[in-house]
């Protein structure tokens, strides 16, 4: 049920679709989306209870990636269906384009602009 309750929001399913190219710390994902800092603490904290997604963090940054290949069987088909689905998404496209411009950001201030600093 928890996987269900992860894969019903948009921003979400988008979210595990931008981290197929690697990890990224909340901040980037965040300015990927345009949403406020703790909307998206709350979308990948909901992502990782389901399992769908990995994290640590370094210092005071959290980044998360996609699980191990030893997830559990029914994460990495979840997974597996999300991509095959939703390869040619016009919002997908366009994350993936935005993702480019998040990726040449320095991550330290990408947070501080986001958090006011």
């Amino acid at each position: 049920m928890n996987i269900t309750k992860a894969l019903a929001d948009e921003n979400r399913v988008r979210a595990l679709l931008a981290l197929r190219k690697g990890e990224l710390c909340v901040c980037q994902i965040t300015e990927l989306f345009g949403l406020a800092p703790s909307t998206m603490s709350k979308h990948l904290s909901i992502l990782f209870q389901a399992g769908l997604v990995a994290s640590r963090k370094e210092g005071r940054w959290i980044y998360y990636q996609l699980p191990a290949k030893d997830a559990p069987v029914v994460v990495r088909e979840a997974l597996d269906w999300i991509k095959k689905a939703l390869a040619d998404n016009p919002h997908v496209l366009a994350d993936n384009q935005r993702l480019k411009k998040v990726l040449k950001q320095d991550p330290a201030e990408l947070c501080k602009r986001q958090c006011g600093k």
